[in-house]
């Protein structure tokens, strides 16, 4: 590794537009976030921990030693991973904290992984020994290389937060990757894995150890990707990614999760190498994917039985599946993008993201998840079982495990991360792309020290005022994000002096002296969103929005209603803010039952206009179902 001071970071490109900053730059002090990652910390990494042990995922490794993987092993194929994630989160945990009692935990847990290694440095525990099926004899479906690129994450984060660490973790780490890279190199096995990561890990661990060989293979891996290497399924190849050159398509397809962690690979690799063409094509599937393919929530994947985006425009709200990992991984490669270009809209993106998705997932103990993240539940969902874990993704209400427990692991990972994503800096100064409260500092090149710290009760309140915290004798640079919400209304206050500005970033070059303020005020009043017209499962619908957070009705909040399906909203009213609440008015109706659903007049099968409605509170996404069963909509059909 190199001698110098790591950026504590899931992402350290070594050229871009922006740089990113660490853990140790940026800290969380207080607010929306810093609650999620309070509870990340004391709830969500233990039950994770709790239920890695009772599914016996981690007591596989333990198996591997004494030989009795063949008749005992538990778990999915790419249980192995989740093991991996957990040690993610909690080296970035421990990063941001560093707590004494989690390190402890963290090293017991890495003496079982390594002890499972073998000489070679393979390590899987579902391949490979007696009596299992051969190594790299499931591309499609084993993820080998899958778990190892969550593994070489771990390190990274390790790496990172506690460079020069004796816990073990890393040198486990380089033996698989240096496994991965005989076995698949230009003259081992011509393949490569049926769901993407180990390409941007093998980037990462690049980027960490300063070893190219790992960035050749990580090119290898996006190169062989689209000519049908991987056998055909019954969701075709796009499912992989395996229908088409990653140089060739235009537009995020296939599997959700896959598609976006394939394109973060790609963008690594296109960065790293000056690939501009290869970075271009990733540009392009990202527009096209947001434009056409992703929904208000910023949840993408619209196809239930693949976990596939759909085709252009197919974006039904009851049948969003908007799985949380897929969540994960926009913010993933729209956080690449934006270190690459410096495009803000990169940042609104991810701002949707963690607010609608990532957020939702976990409920308010940090105890139980969804897997997937509907708009639109038409029945009241079902307690599941606290003590199994659920067997299906889609889970009518937050469940404490899945069978298939990526999303728990892939939230928890993020929130211990998340102030890693918050800012970023160039020769010129800091820019800050996401609002909370907290401070940022940097050192520039020049040996300059910056620092600044941030007041705000954003979401729900739209001033951000940023106070210089350092004096300099020379001028520096700035910048605050305008989400692209804010396209009217918003002001930038500096030394007194307000104007008006528009989405974008905006930038003050000056001489700073420590006390300076920069205040950003975004127009905060609820707001009514319409959808494309092309987009047919929500036409004649709107949904609420309030500054990032996007609204939803649900029935626990109208007595009286059992399913919130017989409301219409009145858009002639914009919604209202009342007592901490957006409130709208809403008409209630009952419609007619017939022998046949059809009819060739409309005024035949209209409904009947019940009571009217005044002041309906709605609650934030992403706070739904948190208080029992209940029916909820985002997208709320207008009109009588």
């Amino acid at each position: 590794m190199s001698g110098t001071v790591p950026t504590a970071a899931p992402v350290v490109p070594i050229r871009g537009r922006l740089r990113p900053l660490g853990l140790d730059q940026v800290r969380i002090t207080g607010g929306f976030w810093a609650q999620r990652q309070s509870t990340n910390a004391a709830a969500t990494l233990p039950h994770i921990e709790h239920w890695l042990e009772r599914a016996g995922w981690i007591g596989n490794f333990d198996l591997a030693v004494r030989g009795d993987l063949s008749r005992d092993r538990r778990g999915r194929e790419f249980s192995d991973s989740e093991i991996y994630k957990f040690l993610e989160a909690t080296a970035w945990e421990i990063g941001r904290t560093g707590d004494a009692e989690l390190e402890s935990r963290f090293r017991a847990m890495v003496r079982r992984v390594a002890a499972a290694q073998e000489a070679d440095g393979y390590l899987n525990t579902r391949f490979g020994r007696p009596g299992q099926a051969p190594r790299w004899s499931d591309l499609e479906w084993g993820h080998e290389l899958y778990c190892i690129g969550h593994l070489l994450q771990a390190a990274v984060a390790r790496a990172r937060t506690r460079p020069g660490a004796d816990d073990g973790l890393f040198e486990v780490a380089r033996r698989a990757a240096d496994n991965v890279c005989e076995t698949f190199g230009p003259d081992g096995i011509d393949g490569l894995c049926g769901h993407p990561v180990i390409e941007t890990a093998l980037v990462e661990f690049a980027r960490v150890t300063g070893d190219d060989r790992y960035l050749t293979q990580a090119a290898l891996f996006v190169d062989r990707r689209g000519h049908g290497r991987l056998s055909d399924v019954e969701y075709g190849r796009e499912y992989f990614q395996d229908e088409q050159p990653v140089r060739e398509a235009t537009v995020l397809r296939g599997h959700a999760v896959r598609a976006n962690y394939l394109a973060s690979g790609a963008a690594d690799v296109a960065v790293e190498l000056k690939d501009a063409s290869l970075l271009d094509a990733v540009r392009i599937q990202w527009v096209n994917g947001v434009a056409r393919r992703t929904y208000v929530t910023g949840g993408q994947g619209s196809r239930h039985q693949d976990e596939a985006f759909g085709e252009d425009w197919v974006l039904p709200p009851d049948r969003a599946y908007s799985e949380t990992c897929a969540g994960v991984g926009s913010v993933m490669l729209a956080w690449r993008l934006l270190l690459a270009d410096g495009d803000p809209r990169y940042a609104d993106l991810i701002e949707r993201t963690l607010f609608n998705v990532v957020s939702t997932s976990p409920a308010a103990d940090g105890r139980s998840f969804f897997y997937t993240n509907t708009l639109h539940r038409r029945e009241l969902g079902t307690l599941p079982d606290a003590d199994r874990p659920s067997l299906r993704a889609a889970a009518s209400l937050r469940a404490p495990w899945f069978e298939v427990s990526c999303c728990p692991t892939n939230v928890a990972r993020t929130l211990a991360s998340l102030s890693a994503y918050v800012a970023t800096s160039d020769d010129e100064g800091l820019q800050l792309h996401q609002y909370l409260p907290g401070t940022v500092e940097h050192r520039l090149a020049d040996g300059r020290d910056l620092r600044v710290s941030v007041a705000t009760d954003y979401p729900h309140g739209g001033q951000v005022r940023v106070r210089i915290e350092s004096d300099d004798d020379r001028p520096w640079s700035l910048s605050l994000r305008v989400p692209g919400w804010a396209a009217q209304g918003a002001t930038l206050t500096v030394d007194g002096d307000t104007r008006p500005v528009g989405p974008g970033l905006v930038t003050e070059t000056r001489t700073w002296r420590r006390g300076d303020e920069v205040v950003l005020s975004l127009p905060m009043a609820p707001r009514f969103t319409h959808p494309d017209e092309r987009i047919d499962a929500v036409r004649g619908c709107v949904a609420v929005e309030h500054g990032p957070l996007v609204l939803a009705l649900e029935s626990v909040d109208v007595p009286g209603v059992e399913t919130v399906d017989e409301l219409r909203v009145d858009t002639s009213q914009p919604p209202r803010l009342v007592q901490d609440r957006v409130t709208v008015r809403c008409w209630r109706v009952h419609p007619r039952d017939h022998d046949w659903p059809y009819r060739s007049e409309q005024v035949e099968s209209a409904p009947t206009v019940g009571e009217t409605l005044d002041e309906v509170p709605l609650v934030e996404y992403h706070d739904w179902a948190n208080r029992g069963p209940s029916t909820m909509r985002v997208w709320l059909p207008t009109g009588r």
